[in-house]
C-alpha cells in the first residue's frame, strides 16, 4: 500500500473517492488542509485529511483549533471493496510519520467502535476524551469524560473549548 500527499494532480482522483462530497477536495486544499491517499497502482482504496487549524467535527458539533506544532486528523475513509485490508492503518502510519518529519509533536484524531478503530492504538494515539453525542432534531446532547490521563484530557478540552459534563445546545450544520 502507498500512501501519498494529494496534490493538484491526483485531487480529481481523491474528488472521485468522495462521491457527493467531492466538491470539498479543491475548498479544503484552498484553506490550508492537507489530504493523503491510500493507493493500490492509480486506484485509491483510502484517504485522510490532516488540518493544523480550525475544523469542525459535526458527530459532535464541536470545532477543533490545533495549537502550534499539533494537527488534527480526520474524515479518513477506506472505500468498501479494500475494507478489512490494513487501509487505514497504513494510512495513520503514513499520515504520522509525515508528521513527526515535518515537526508536529502532536495528532489529535476522533474516532468510534469500528473494526477500523482498532488501528489508532497501534498507531501511537492514546484516548484523551471520551464522548457521547445524540442530535435530537434542532438539538444536540453531548456528554464529554475524560479517559484516562487528566493531562491530556486537559490538553483535548483545551483545543476543543469544551469541558467534561454535558451540554444540551441547538444543532450546528456545517459542509467542510
Amino acid at each position: 500500500m502507498e500512501i501519498a500527499e494529494v496534490d493538484e494532480r491526483t485531487a480529481s482522483l481523491v474528488a472521485a473517492a468522495m462521491g457527493s462530497d467531492g466538491d470539498l477536495v479543491a475548498t479544503r486544499l484552498a484553506r490550508g488542509c492537507r489530504c493523503f491517499v491510500a493507493s493500490s497502482g492509480r486506484e485509491v482504496a483510502g484517504y485522510g485529511w490532516v488540518s493544523t487549524g480550525p475544523e469542525w467535527i459535526g458527530e459532535i458539533q464541536l470545532e477543533i483549533r490545533p495549537r502550534e506544532g499539533e494537527g488534527y486528523i480526520w474524515n479518513c475513509v477506506t472505500l468498501p471493496e479494500h475494507r478489512r485490508q490494513g487501509v487505514f492503518s497504513s494510512l495513520l502510519v503514513g499520515i504520522c510519520g509525515v508528521a513527526r518529519r515535518e515537526g508536529l509533536g502532536r495528532l489529535w484524531i476522533g474516532s468510534v467502535a469500528i473494526p477500523a478503530e482498532k488501528a489508532v492504538g497501534p498507531a501511537g494515539f492514546r484516548p484523551a476524551l471520551r464522548f457521547e453525542a445524540v442530535n435530537l432534531g434542532s438539538l444536540s446532547w453531548l456528554r464529554v469524560t475524560a479517559a484516562g490521563d487528566p493531562s491530556l484530557a486537559a490538553d483535548g478540552c483545551g483545543v476543543l473549548s469544551v469541558g467534561p459534563g454535558m451540554a444540551l445546545r441547538r444543532s450546528l450544520r456545517r459542509r467542510h
